[in-house]
């Protein structure tokens, strides 16, 4: 189908999903969560996809929600806004945790509010040197939703979490890359390079061991060691009988590349 607020592609098992509002810096309405979600349910569905790329188009990556599309006027009647969470941020992040694959995201420009947690719920997070992350919630007597309460304190650490909520200071590429916010910054000129060197990796990888890391890291926080221990357990049975660790062993026996096929 066409999309008048994104840009999605599936090709030789890259997904590509580009938020693609570039005159309101990518901001959510309703319009465009409709879409990449529908976009998402594809990758889902489509066992030929072994990775995702999140990108924006334009001079940012996503300024989070577009206050013109759902917020309270002057002199107007509120608006629900646990509703707009739970029937689509919600959704969005855990969708974005529960694909059974590496997510790339490439923040291309500002990533604010719902934006910066957006590309915290990805596995992977690179980011142009000129990027900014910035939690403005505070700013407008709220709390960081899309996931922010959780991601930021497991990222960066409760005194580095609270600071960044409760003040909502912008947060250069560097620092967040030197805090633990995301991977790697990449001059600007670069990023492009960099995502499609990191889609190229994971689309010849082992996916389904890579499915199951991302699965274990992201429930291990919820876990006491000792049930961690029987998990990796499981995976490491689940995989031991994969086409790919086959493979893996075959090609190091006989000193070749690899030839995975993600099963």
């Amino acid at each position: 189908m066409s999309y008048e607020n994104i840009r999605f592609s599936i090709e030789a098992g890259i997904a590509r999903l580009t938020l693609n509002r570039p005159d309101k810096l990518n901001s959510f309405t309703v319009a465009m969560h409709q879409e990449v979600r529908e976009a998402l349910d594809k990758v889902k569905a489509d066992r030929s996809v072994r990775v995702l790329l999140l990108t924006g188009a334009g001079r940012g990556f996503c300024a989070g929600q577009d206050l013109g599309d759902r917020a309270v006027a002057p002199g107007g009647a509120a608006v629900d806004l646990g509703e707009s969470v739970e029937r689509w941020y919600a959704p969005l992040v855990l969708a974005l945790k529960a694909l059974p694959l590496p997510v790339v995201c490439a923040v291309n420009g500002v990533a604010a509010g719902a934006g910066a947690n957006l590309a915290y719920a990805c596995d992977i997070v690179i980011a142009a040197r000129s990027a900014s992350f910035i939690q403005p919630f505070c700013k407008l007597g709220l709390i960081p939703d899309t996931g922010g309460t959780h991601f930021l304190p497991r990222l960066v650490g409760r005194a580095r979490a609270m600071g960044l909520a409760m003040l909502g200071d912008k947060v250069p590429a560097e620092q967040a890359q030197d805090i633990g916010l995301i991977w790697k910054v990449v001059d600007d000129d670069k990023l492009q390079d960099e995502a499609e060197s990191l889609l190229r990796h994971f689309a010849q990888a082992p996916t389904l061991g890579l499915a199951r890391t991302k699965q274990l890291i992201n429930g291990s926080f919820s876990t006491t060691l000792e049930e961690e221990l029987v998990l990796e357990r499981d995976a490491m049975r689940e995989l031991g009988y994969s086409r790919d660790y086959a493979e893996g062993v075959a090609a190091f026996l006989e000193k070749r590349p690899p030839r995975f096929v993600g099963e």
